[in-house]
């Protein structure tokens, strides 16, 4: 089982804790609030653009997605395997200014 697959069931099983921080930025985005429920979406549709495997205390992930309505979202999320349950660590509307085709940093 990939890693993507293993985010996506926990959403599923609604087995998902949002930290402070995710939380914080979901209010107070540029581009406007972000929803629990954009953040399923986009990461349900969404692809793993980056890794970041010596993240503590887990391991995370950057998930490039888009929304039902088209919106991109970009969504850091880590695993806890212990307790079965993912970590949204940030979420934000990626800036078209910063990345190339949501998927890359502009250098």
């Amino acid at each position: 089982m990939d890693y993507l697959e293993i985010i996506t069931r926990c959403f599923d099983s609604d087995s998902v804790l949002y930290s402070r921080h995710a939380r914080h930025e979901m209010f107070e985005e540029e581009f406007g609030l972000i929803t629990d429920q954009e953040i399923y979406e986009a990461v349900n549709n969404g692809e793993i653009i980056e890794s970041y495997p010596d993240d503590t205390p887990y391991p995370s992930v950057l998930i490039f997605g888009i929304t039902n309505t088209g919106r991109p979202l970009h969504t850091v999320c880590a695993y806890n395997e212990e307790d079965e349950q993912v970590v949204i660590i940030t979420t934000y509307q990626p800036n078209p200014d910063k990345w190339e085709a949501y998927r890359r940093r502009k250098k």
